[in-house]
């Protein structure tokens, strides 16, 4: 089996010219073989941008591709073509968006080689240690703090027995901040966890610092990117102080900058990205590092039915994976892209057990939002 070409997805909710919130944008891969097998892979990233790594005509052996790389190749051979993508691509990419494209591209991979061996992914990644993986609802607060209560009480009636938010206005205002989390953990009960993300708007350790000591009484679960991705030295004292488990690393690719990460910050959780950290292929290394510093890990999630389905895959077959991210976004490419999405009932997904990672992409919707 040999690919015959990759294609490259652009899909936008809103217009160019206007704000895109998260989960209203999203760029997908599709690879083709000459057996009439396509792959489909995702990543969380700018489409754009990935758009122009898969498809730019090659600089040099450093500067290549990712498209000329694959042309021609076994899509079975998958370590090697991670490789292969990795080492040609190391001018331009070796991090950020570089490995963005890679972990689309490894996606599809894994799928199509799931359907070549009529299996689910887990299969080939050794087998599930579950049948279901429980999951922690996330959305994104609205201006008025007391009107979060209203999206927290849906979520309760749904079954979710966690609950995360963060983005829009959270992270800039302390009263704003502390205002949210009093309104939503008066409406969920002490029963239930709550987790907050900040996505690095606390800045600094002081602040952050703080800031937990501010909401320690209301319980929180986890405080997850209190501060920015790099600030190594900030995760690291933060996670020392004890106050409430801190998590990160959404933002990191590659399991050179985990390592650093899990060496120097010390996080309590760790949070890779299937679709930005490398695919499967280095979402598996990163697993094992994990599990060498004593660390949970606990997938970033907040995109596509595409995101969801790989990150179950991986987590059926990861012996510490009993935890999952699943996105409260009403936007029409987390709910309406996937044909068969991930259902989440009562707090848990169960594990499908479709070939490859198990999905359909909706055409009708694709060709609702295409934007290449």
């Amino acid at each position: 089996m040999k690919i015959t070409d990759v294609e490259v997805i652009g899909l936008r909710v809103p217009l160019a010219n206007q704000k895109c919130e998260w989960g209203e944008d999203a760029v997908i891969v599709k690879i083709y073989t000459d057996e009439g097998i396509i792959g489909i892979g995702e990543t969380d990233s700018s489409p754009f941008v990935i758009k122009a790594i898969i498809e730019t005509p090659s600089s040099h052996d450093a500067s290549v591709g990712l498209k000329e790389l694959l042309m021609g190749e076994n899509p079975l051979d998958i370590e090697r073509l991670w490789s292969k993508m990795y080492n040609g691509s190391s001018y331009m990419g070796r991090r950020g968006a570089g490995i963005h494209a890679i972990s689309a591209i490894d996606l599809a991979l894994w799928d199509i080689a799931g359907k070549f061996y009529n299996v689910p992914v887990y299969q080939l990644l050794g087998g599930k240690f579950r049948d279901e993986i429980a999951a922690y609802g996330t959305f994104i607060p609205v201006d008025r703090p007391e009107e979060n209560r209203t999206i927290a009480a849906k979520m309760l009636e749904d079954g979710y027995k966690s609950v995360k938010f963060g983005g829009g206005k959270f992270g800039f205002n302390e009263k704003y901040d502390v205002a949210v989390v009093s309104e939503i953990r008066d409406e969920i009960g002490e029963d239930i966890t709550l987790q907050i993300d900040l996505v690095g708007r606390w800045k600094t350790y002081r602040h952050a610092l703080h800031m937990c000591q501010l909401l320690e009484k209301y319980n929180l679960n986890w405080v997850e990117e209190p501060v920015p991705a790099d600030d190594m030295i900030s995760y690291s004292k933060l996670a020392r102080t004890g106050h409430t488990k801190i998590a990160g690393g959404e933002a990191l690719t590659t399991r050179y900058e985990f390592s650093h990460f899990l060496e120097i910050g010390k996080p309590d959780i760790v949070q890779p990205d299937i679709t930005r950290c490398g695919g499967i292929t280095e979402m598996r290394k990163i697993s094992e590092l994990a599990k060498l510093n004593g660390t949970q890990l606990v997938p970033h999630g907040f995109s596509t039915g595409i995101l969801n389905a790989a990150t179950v895959q991986f987590l059926a077959a990861f012996e510490s994976g009993d935890l999952m991210e699943f996105s409260q976004s009403t936007s029409p490419l987390f709910k309406d892209l996937v044909v068969n999405p991930i259902q989440c009932i009562n707090g848990h997904v169960k594990v499908p057990d479709l070939p490859g990672l198990g999905i359909e992409l909706n055409e009708r919707v694709i060709s609702k939002y295409q934007i290449f």
